[in-house]
């Protein structure tokens, strides 16, 4: 068991490492769209990337819309793992809508001997979920 102390600064730790062994500008909240954003996730049990619908209901709606059209594009040239869930409710219980793709692999973030694997998993993911966003993005904003 690790204490919260040590549990935040291998997260910290994580991050820092991530940051260093693959410096890159990624996009993740700064898609210049109202409540659209990428992220990355990894803790105790998994991993993924997600791009997250957080605004208010009407425009939630309308960006689901935009990406269910777009849907088979996503899943057949970028992401044919990626997970749709229109409602998805986070740990604080606020619903949002979901895209996502997880890494089906036993990772924990407090396992250093994972953290490579998460590493090119978010890189390798995270790289053609902007790619998709970039060369779509004046749809869906439309």
């Amino acid at each position: 068991m690790f204490s919260k102390e040590d549990s935040r600064k291998l997260r910290e730790e994580f991050w820092i490492s991530f940051g260093k062994s693959f410096p890159r500008k990624w996009i993740l909240y700064d898609t210049k769209l109202k409540g659209f954003a990428f992220k990355f996730h990894f803790d105790t049990k998994s991993a993924m990337v997600t791009l997250d619908l957080e605004d208010d209901l009407e425009n939630r709606i309308n960006y689901w819309d935009k990406l269910q059209s777009l849907k088979a594009i996503l899943t057949e040239e970028f992401l044919p793992e990626a997970i749709f869930e229109e409602e998805y409710f986070l740990e604080n219980g606020k619903e949002i809508s979901r895209i996502h793709v997880p890494l089906n692999a036993n990772v924990s973030i407090h396992n250093k001997n994972t953290w490579r694997d998460v590493m090119e998993f978010f890189v390798e993911k995270m790289s053609l979920f902007e790619t998709f966003f970039e060369d779509y993005k004046d749809f869906i904003d439309t």
